[in-house]
Parts: structure tokens; sequence; C-alpha cells
């Protein structure tokens, strides 16, 4: 196999162009700290006269599982994520790539290849509302994951019919309305997806009544049936391994495009991007998971006739460790300084240091993105666009994820109404919740009461989450322990009270002359082992955000 050629996060070429302030507005995001901000004049380099202007050819945005990941918690400022805010990107862009196709590959519907029984119907939703969205979307084609199947074949047809896309897996039979392969006429160019798929990956067995076949027979056999069909750009989409989907780069150099899906998805982990590879003329791809990033590939056909396209690269292949490397300390310093937001205990000189030190890796990071002039003959660029809520949102798709909270909260408002708390063993504490803590602490009640803790419950009522086995277990306190709360049994409990910290009180409160009931001073980190956690929360630091929670009477 060939050395693979790498490369990475780059901004695209119309941000050298002053005279579109859309690409200012909106591509400027490509994996940058700072979506809408001018590069510093320092780097700004003069264009090329040979750079082409926009439209491309063809463009293709590519996901890579998203997993059931339709928007971020929203516990830290700008998180990554958001399946809105990625509607709201793509519209933004029509005007600039009006000839475009959406494809994916990897789980699309479940965050786990197995499904609790708790929060079986409140996921099987999730995955509805996920398809609906990417209909809304304009998907094209979908390349399925071990985990999609987790909800079973009809769900999946009905994720198919929701999603309006054509679900692509050459490599398997017996599945159901699935396709090897779809042509696509874009632009007048035809474009040649097919699929491939490793439904065995979770279980160590393919669904019952589906045929697993070796993948590169079946990817060589679909090429060829796509060639004969006038395919001038073939693309496949695979759901499989990743060593696996770099050989067969390599095995098939017919490939213009690969797309990696990952095989399967266990937990909410997110993962870093990971950088394009270029394996003989064949560029390989994988966005990183959970909607943080999607890929962006313009294509410039500048060969005449009807034969395969073979581009060259326009990027940054010999930068690309620097690009990767920088993306990664800028995004460290945003989670920092996002971490430090309104926290007037923070040195305003460390504050203005680290903005510093910000704008000097932006500026170093713009000066090695600056475009080289596109090479003779059809050429690519790539770009990897982080997914932000500075993008906005698309009412469309925001009606979509609305509907699917009010519809969940309704749900299990009911399913859960019976679950009652666990009581305490005997002789051990329960909890009383904070107005019985505030009998006699009213000074530290009245530094709770300024906290964003008092607050918790109240910010997922506004959003018709309170009810939503994924958030309610961080906003009330003692959530699914003895003598705490449940999904719907939060009496005296709603919100991060003082028993979050300082654990169940009523034995305390009983005999609050004998110490050792309670924990006084708790350990900040605490607080990450039960909520403040990546991917929930980005950046944390227990000791500074302590801060935030301490006051007169209450540790100061």
């Amino acid at each position: 196999m060939r050395s693979p050629r790498v490369f990475g996060l780059r901004f695209p070429s119309a941000l050298a162009l002053a005279g579109s302030l859309v690409a200012a507005a909106v591509l400027g995001v490509s994996c940058s700290s700072n979506p809408g901000t001018p590069p510093p004049a320092s780097s700004t380099a003069a264009v090329d006269p040979s750079t082409p202007p926009t439209p491309p050819t063809v463009r293709l945005y590519l996901l890579s599982s998203p997993a059931g990941a339709i928007e971020p918690c929203g516990c830290s400022k700008d998180q990554l994520g958001g399946i809105d805010h990625l509607a709201a990107f793509l519209a933004s862009e029509k005007a600039r790539a009006p000839h475009s196709m959406l494809l994916g590959a990897g789980p699309m519907l479940f965050q786990d290849p197995v499904l609790e029984a708790d929060s079986k119907q409140q996921d099987m939703w999730k995955a509805d509302a996920m398809a609906k969205s990417l209909g809304k979307l304009g998907l094209v084609t979908w390349a399925p994951a071990s985990n999609d199947w987790a909800g079973g074949a009809e769900e999946l047809e009905s994720a198919r019919k929701a999603s309006g896309a054509a679900f692509v897996a050459a490599n398997l039979s017996g599945a159901p309305n699935f396709v090897a392969s779809k042509l696509v006429d874009v632009g007048g160019i035809k474009v040649g997806v097919v699929g491939l798929s490793d439904p065995s990956a979770a279980l160590g067995k393919a669904p019952e009544g589906i045929t697993v076949s070796a993948a590169k027979d079946a990817l060589k056999k679909e090429i060829a049936a796509l060639t004969a069909q006038g395919a001038r750009v073939l693309v496949a989409t695979v759901s499989i391994q990743r060593g696996d989907a770099l050989r067969l780069a390599d095995e098939v150099p017919e490939l213009n495009v690969l797309l990696v899906g990952k095989a399967v998805q266990k937990g909410d982990g997110n993962d870093k991007q990971k950088p394009a590879t270029l394996v003989n003329d064949t560029l390989v791809v994988e966005p990183s998971n959970h909607l943080q990033t999607i890929a962006v590939v313009d294509l410039f056909v500048r060969d005449a006739g009807d034969k395969r396209v073979v581009f060259a690269d326009a990027g940054g292949v010999a930068r690309a460790e620097e690009l990767v490397t920088l993306s990664e300390r800028i995004r460290e310093l945003e989670a920092k300084l996002n971490g430090w937001a309104n926290d007037k205990k923070v040195d305003p000189r460390d504050v203005a240091a680290r903005r510093a030190d910000l704008e000097r890796l932006r500026s170093d990071k713009y000066k090695l993105e600056v475009e080289a002039p596109p090479p003779a003959g059809s050429f690519f660029r790539y770009e990897a666009v982080e997914v932000r809520d500075k993008m906005g949102a698309q009412e469309d798709v925001t009606k979509v994820l609305l509907d699917h909270y009010k519809r969940v909260n309704e749900h299990n408002k009911v399913a859960f109404a019976s679950r009652v708390p666990e009581p305490a063993p005997k002789g051990q504490a329960s909890y009383v919740g904070v107005d019985k803590c505030a009998e006699c602490h009213t000074e530290e009640k009245k530094v709770w009461d300024a906290s964003a803790h008092a607050h918790a419950y109240e910010t997922l009522q506004k959003k018709f989450v309170e009810y939503n086995l994924e958030c309610v277990g961080c906003h009330v306190t003692g959530y699914g322990k003895a003598g705490g709360s449940t999904v719907t049994h939060v009496e005296k409990l709603t919100d991060v009270g003082c028993e979050t910290c300082h654990g169940p009180g009523s034995l305390h409160t009983a005999k609050p002359e004998v110490k050792g009931l309670v924990a006084r001073r708790p350990d900040p980190q605490s607080c990450v082992s039960e909520c403040h956690h990546p991917p929930h929360v980005e950046g944390f630091d227990p000791v500074a955000k302590m801060q935030h929670v301490l006051g007169p009477g209450h540790g100061m």
C-alpha cells in the first residue's frame, strides 16, 4: 500500500476573495475559532489570478456517524454539533455551491448498538427526528452502520422513508429496499455513489436475514456498473473499520472520494477530527462524529468528455499535521476562554494574554491555509467545517426538534409517573432539599440563589426536556439515588441543590451537632464525575468553576 499523504483543516479559497460577504460569515468557520471574523490583516496574502471563481462544478457535503446526536446538550458555550445549525449552514451555501449533494456514512440513528429498555421509546423517536431532519437537509444517500439496526428492520425502513435518502450497501443482500449504488446527475456531471456496510460489527453477527459479502469485490463490481452508465465521479460511502477503508482506497484506485463512517458507535463520546488522507488519487475523509464537523469537498471539473475525472489536490498536503495541531490548540484556548466568561475572579491580564495567544494561533493557521494556485486540469479542494451555533438555525429543522422534545416529554411524564425513588436503607441519609438546608444556612442559601445551579431545572422546562432521560439527571438533586429523585418525582429536589455536593442531609438536619454526616468541603472533582465532563462540557476546570458557587458564609 502506498504511504498515504495527509492534509488537514483549512479555509476555503473564497475566504481570500474580498467580494464575498457570505464567505466571511459562513465558510470562515472552517475549523476556525471565530466564524464571521476576517483573518488578521497581517496574514492576508494576494489572491493568485488563476484561482477559480466559485461555484465549484460539484460540491460534496459529507457526514460521518452522527449516531443520534441531534444537538449537543448545551452545557458549554458554543459547543460543536446541532443538526439545526448544520441545516442553516447548508442553506447559506446554496448560492455559492448550487450543484451539491449531501452524503453520509456510519451510525445515523442510535448512540449505541443495543437499546436500553427504559429509553427505547425515546431513542426510537429521536432516531425519527434525526431521519426527518436529514430529509429536510436533502440527504441523497446513506451507508447505514451496525447501530442503525438497533431498533429493528421496521424502524430502519421508517428512517429510510423519513430521510428520503437511498440506503446504499453493495455488499449486503436481504436488506429490504437497500440499493447497491446510486447514480446522480449533479450540475451536468454524473456522480456514482457506492455504499458498503458491516452490520455485524457490534454483535459479531449480521441481523437476521442479512448476508454480508466481500467489500472489495462488491465495490469493484458496482464501480464497473456505474462507469458503464457514464459516471465521471466515483464516491464510496463506507461504514467499516478505518483500516479496512484505507486498504480499499489502495486496492480500488478508480475512486475519487471515499467517505468513512464508523462501523459501530458506543457511548456519547466525541471523536477528534481526523485529517483527510490522499491514497493514490483517492481522497479519504472522515468527519468527526456527532455532527461536530462536516466535510466539504469542492470538485472543479476542467476536463471535457465523458470519461472518469482524475482530480489533483489543490490544498496543503504538506501542511496537514501543523494545521490539525493548530486547530486543536485553538479549540482548547476557546474552551478555556469560554469557561472564564463572566468570571470576575479571573485576572484580566490572564484573559488578555490568552486572547492574544488565540489571535496569534489564528493568524498562524490562516497563513498556512492561504490557497496555492490550482494545478492544471481538474482539481479538488477540501475543508472540515465545524458545526456551531453561530451558524444560526433553520426553522424547519428547529420545528422537528421541538416537536420531538415535546413528544418525549409528554410520554415520559406518563410512562414514569409511578417510578418513585428507592427509600434510603435504614440508618442511611436521604435527601431533604434546599429549603430544609436553608432553615439554618441562610447565608449559604443566598449565595446559591445567585448561582446558575438554582435555575438548572428551569432551563429544562423552557426547552420541554424536564422529563427527558438524557437531561434530567444533571438538573435535579439525588437523581436515581436512594431517598432522592426520579424522572418525574423531583419534589423539593429540582435544581442542583446543596446535597448534590454535600451529600444527602437528613441525618445532618436531625443531628447538626454530629460531625461527618455531610461533606463539609466537597472535592471539586465530584462535579466532573457527576455531570461536568466531555462531551457535555468542554474544558471544564472544577477548581476554577468552584469559585462560582462560593461566597460569604459558603466557603469564603
